[in-house]
């Protein structure tokens, strides 16, 4: 008998155990979140990213019945955000931010503070809308246009280049193309776009809603979108239309949980961005510029490996080698 009731005794802690094992895990995605979630974004109040995730965190926030939080930490091409992000250790924290932050990092900045594998995709919410633009005074309406009037003018006219992914991919595009620019620096994007619009530089690679200001008081011009997909609401051919497909990049914003975040956390989450993705939605990032395109964890990381090497070549075009990491 004291048998038996040892045995029934060993049974019963065996599946106590088992189910204080298994249940984390089991419901990760189920009881997540249980306190307010905060969304870091790397640019600045009033960016296309930052409408986006107020977007997205207002809805969010009804669905999970948790608030959910947008801090800007813009800055150092994008790694003050990400260091706040990792150093946060907490999967309540997420990363909201375009892959143009960080995708050129490895060619920019040696000893970086963190490894592409600490930034793991959940999901994809956007594609930003990325215009190639000259100032209105430069009487241009096409590519063609534009590199004609750049063969003839060989060395006298400047492009504006804001460090990131879209500054190697335009400048890798001149090389290939063998046509001669100078480059003008810049750290501030709407700086770009206002000297721009006063043809101090006659071309500008960078996100519509940068310059949508400019192409409302008439100064300046987008002549074609990046994207390999037209603009809704845009007369504007794509750059593999006009007949320069190297061109082609799709601006990517998305959503990024620490490597410690469970699988079925991140589907949880893809799966609640879809839910909450609506025409309000839709419509809302239209008017900044921006296309709602929300995708899994895997297509994510999909089109963001396939920018990295877009970056790669061009920055192998330009003689830039990665810069040594620790």
């Amino acid at each position: 008998m004291r048998s038996k009731l040892r045995c029934l005794f060993a049974l019963g802690v065996a599946a106590k155990l088992a189910s204080t094992v298994v249940a984390p895990a089991a419901l990760a995605d189920t009881t997540w979140p249980t306190r307010p979630v905060k969304f870091i974004v790397t640019l600045g109040p009033a960016s296309g990213a930052d409408i986006e995730a107020r977007l997205f965190a207002d809805r969010l926030a009804q669905r999970w019945g948790q608030p959910v939080v947008v801090e800007n930490r813009p800055g150092g091409d994008g790694i003050v955000a990400i260091n706040a992000f990792l150093g946060a250790r907490d999967d309540h924290v997420l990363l909201l931010t375009p892959t143009s932050s960080f995708t050129a990092h490895p060619f920019l900045h040696d000893n970086l503070p963190y490894k592409p594998s600490d930034l793991v995709p959940i999901a994809r919410l956007s594609n930003t809308i990325v215009a190639v633009s000259v100032p209105a005074a430069l009487n241009l309406d096409s590519l063609d246009q534009l590199v004609a009037r750049i063969r003839a003018e060989p060395g006298k006219l400047n492009w504006a280049g804001v460090t990131g992914a879209l500054d190697f991919l335009l400048a890798g595009w001149l090389q290939q193309e063998r046509l001669n620019m100078t480059k003008v620096a810049y750290k501030n994007t709407v700086d770009a776009a206002n000297d721009l619009a006063e043809n101090r530089v006659q071309l500008y690679e960078s996100a519509f809603a940068i310059v949508r200001p400019q192409l409302e008081s008439g100064k300046i011009k987008p002549i074609a979108v990046t994207n390999t997909v037209r603009a809704p609401g845009l007369s504007l051919p794509t750059v593999a239309e006009a007949g320069y497909p190297a061109l082609t990049v799709d601006g990517l914003v998305g959503l990024f949980g620490p490597a410690a975040m469970q699988p079925e956390l991140r589907d949880r989450i893809t799966s609640d961005v879809r839910a909450v993705a609506d025409d309000t939605i839709r419509n809302r990032l239209a008017a900044t510029g921006q296309i709602l395109n929300v995708g899994s964890a895997a297509e994510f990381a999909k089109s963001i490996g396939e920018q990295r090497d877009q970056v790669a070549k061009f920055a192998a075009l330009l003689g830039i080698p990665p810069l040594p990491q620790n």
